[in-house]
């Protein structure tokens, strides 16, 4: 017997996609501003947020550092070619290359290769060390590194239509 959740979706209006929108530019505005800026009046609004976050909309909250100033201020894409293609060999790689603290992404993907990750680190002595810890994790045979030279757009969130 196969169970299937079937989960209700909504679609959002002007106002909800107004108070993402917003909420994504400045996570740290106050209630009482994001009412004004959606013209609600606050509970509502707040009623409203809730709403989306219980309903996944909004997944977490936080602040965007500077990588520079912690150290990190380099960045390399690496693409990652597995030995073998097996959902066991998928379930090792994943399991380990999320302990490796320098892989600030992890994507699988489709094509001549099957990972992308992005990496931040220090240096290049750094980046050679984090390096050796990528080339022997499990059933890994190739890897391509490319070294960012210069970040010409930064990730500003999913890009939404108001209604």
């Amino acid at each position: 017997m196969v169970l299937i959740c079937m989960e209700k979706i909504r679609s959002l209006d002007r106002i909800d996609l107004t108070i993402l929108d917003t909420l994504q530019k400045n996570g740290r505005i106050s209630n009482v501003d994001l009412a004004k800026t959606v013209n609600l009046s606050p509970s509502p609004c707040l009623d409203r947020v809730k709403r989306l976050e219980q309903e996944g909309y909004i997944e977490r909250y936080g602040a965007f550092l500077n990588a520079a100033k912690l150290k990190y201020g380099m960045s390399a894409f690496i693409q990652v070619t597995l030995d073998r293609t097996t959902g066991d060999v998928f379930n090792k790689f994943r399991d380990e290359v999320v302990k490796i603290k320098e892989v600030a992404e992890c994507h699988m993907v489709a094509g001549g290769f099957d990972y992308l990750l992005k990496l931040r680190f220090e240096n290049m002595d750094a980046y050679r060390e984090v390096l050796g810890v990528i080339v022997e994790l499990p059933a890994v045979s190739q890897t391509h590194t490319y070294v960012v030279m210069e970040q010409v757009k930064k990730d500003g969130g999913v890009p939404l239509v108001s209604a």
